[in-house]
């Protein structure tokens, strides 16, 4: 059977430790676990541990690790994704499905026609809340290391900071992916709902980015990304 998973935010080590506020009103109030119940933690170090609940409490939770070990290996192909910023659900969405997909960082890209305007209050809750996106998708799919997910940055500064050995850009009139030799570190740039425009495709092509395709249908930017990941992955990657 397989124990249920968690992340938890501080280092962790063989033997007792009391589980944060959250994790703590979760497994005791939400899953209703008890004590003796068993259980896996990672800490996004690399490393998980089993061990068995020692108090479950409203407010307190411990547990005792006895058991760490390697966990799930990450692909050897490092992906940076930088996803135009969208509304609600569709940008959870592909922070939740690029996680999924092994990439290694995310930036929100905030460009033309993003439709969707944080300040610095608002984006940085938004952030919190992305972060935790990927949390969950981590603790659902087995990865032990959660991806970064950066502050939004506007599109000119993404460009400028951004390096790797391949840098794409998804643009509907371009080369497909296998044209490309393989490469150790990977950038995806993705529009919004509305699309990179014109100027903005070339600002990136003269940015060092290679206009790249996925077949000949029009992508959401919700899509955009899985299908990103999953044909790099499987060219370069570990599917």
């Amino acid at each position: 059977m397989r124990l249920s998973r968690f992340f938890i935010e501080t280092p962790l080590s063989l033997g007792e430790h009391e589980l944060p506020e959250a994790q703590a009103h979760y497994i005791g109030r939400v899953l209703r676990m008890a004590e003796g119940d068993a259980l896996q933690l990672f800490d996004g170090s690399g490393s998980e541990f089993r061990g068995t609940l020692l108090e479950v409490g409203k407010k307190r939770v411990r547990v005792n690790l006895d058991e760490q070990f390697a966990g799930q290996t990450e692909s050897a192909l490092k992906i940076h994704l930088g996803q135009g910023l969208s509304r609600g659900e569709r940008m959870d969405w592909a922070i939740q499905k690029a996680t999924e997909l092994g990439v290694r960082e995310i930036t929100p890209i905030i460009s033309e026609r993003c439709e969707v305007r944080l300040k610095d209050e608002r984006a940085e809750k938004r952030q919190l809340h992305w972060k935790q996106i990927a949390i969950s998708a981590c603790e659902q799919c087995g990865r032990s290391v959660v991806p970064v997910i950066h502050p939004p940055l506007a599109l000119a500064d993404w460009l400028k900071q951004t390096d790797a050995d391949l840098k794409l850009v998804l643009h509907p009139v371009a080369e497909p992916l296998s044209r490309h030799d393989k490469p150790f570190t990977l950038a995806f740039l993705i529009g919004p709902e509305g699309g990179l425009n014109d100027a903005e495709v070339d600002q990136a092509t003269t940015a060092g980015f290679h206009a790249a395709r996925f077949g000949p249908r029009v992508l959401r930017t919700e899509t955009a990304p899985v299908v990103a990941l999953s044909v790099a992955q499987q060219l370069w990657g570990d599917f």
